[in-house]
């Protein structure tokens, strides 16, 4: 799908293998995810605003590049924690912001039961992550939460996306910038992504 970024690079695509192998235990998985993370924001980063900077190197005067805006990373809980921490890895001035929601398995609807963040978002460039984007309700409810703090450059980073999710999220948000690192083939009945990875939370903490 053209509106999604798929990365594609080799180091990310084998670490995803890894991370779709059942056998694969929750110390590895952590490992994995965190790689994964860590590759991928730099494609998600790329068009980040700077402006230039006035600086003295020990050779004398010089011109570089600053952020123009300040950057938060938000997780949506739980699996999002495993990408978030690679991400400040990179970026350790970032801010971090949480969300937390859970689906009800009967009606496939994400329940928030815990929020964080700034009172004022304009002023962020936001980095939303989540290992999957799956049938995309819990993906709007964490941008709707965003938006009505005034959120305004957002892109979002995931694993793996369904082509049904995908689209939940481009009817109600046309202009978010998406980057994962598969898009699979479809949803079953319970709204789990085939072939996807598992449940991502329970494969991370092995609970």
């Amino acid at each position: 799908m053209r509106s999604v970024h798929v990365v594609s690079h080799p180091l990310v695509q084998h670490n995803l293998a890894l991370l779709r192998d059942k056998r694969t235990k929750p110390p590895e998985f952590r490992r994995l995810l965190g790689e994964i993370a860590t590759l991928m924001v730099f494609k998600a980063t790329e068009s980040f605003a700077t402006r230039p900077r006035k600086i003295t190197t020990p050779m004398g005067p010089a011109t570089g590049s600053e952020l123009r805006n300040d950057i938060l990373v938000v997780p949506v809980l739980r699996a999002g924690l495993g990408m978030a921490n690679a991400i400040l890895q990179v970026i350790p001035q970032a801010q971090v912001g949480f969300v937390g929601l859970k689906r009800d398995e009967k009606t496939l609807k994400p329940v928030t039961y815990h929020e964080s963040l700034p009172k004022n978002l304009s002023r962020f460039e936001i980095l939303l992550v989540d290992p999957m984007l799956a049938t995309g309700g819990s993906t709007i409810a964490a941008l709707d939460l965003l938006h009505e703090r005034d959120a305004c450059h957002v892109r979002m980073i995931n694993l793996v996306c369904a082509p049904e999710g995908i689209r939940a999220v481009r009817a109600r948000y046309p202009r978010l910038a998406i980057y994962s690192a598969a898009i699979d083939t479809r949803l079953n009945e319970r709204g789990f992504i085939i072939p996807g990875l598992g449940d991502a939370g329970d494969r991370l903490f092995g609970v």
